[in-house]
């Protein structure tokens, strides 16, 4: 399986592709490993461990406009204009 690992701003450091059996918790010793901070906590704080699949299904979710902005409809413009305010 291929497992990927991202600092904060969640741009790819590196790559690693290790067994299926290993599993995410066995995919950050194997990143631990590779970067060799002084203690867990420093890792935790700059970087997360994560599939590739689902790093790419964050990404595609993260650069997707919403629905609404697709067909240009903009609903608190429309409405402004037909307000059902009674008057006095």
């Amino acid at each position: 399986m291929k497992y990927v690992l991202v600092d904060k701003y969640n741009n790819v450091v590196s790559r690693a592709e290790l067994g299926s059996n290993v599993g995410i918790s066995g995919a950050q010793t194997y990143f631990k490993g590779v970067k060799q901070l002084p203690k867990d906590k420093d890792f935790d704080k700059l970087y997360k461990v994560k599939t590739e699949k689902e790093h790419k299904l964050n990404m595609e979710a993260f650069e997707r406009k919403p629905s609404s902005h697709s067909y240009g409809i903009e609903w608190w413009k429309e409405e402004t204009s037909n307000l059902d305010i009674e008057r006095e």
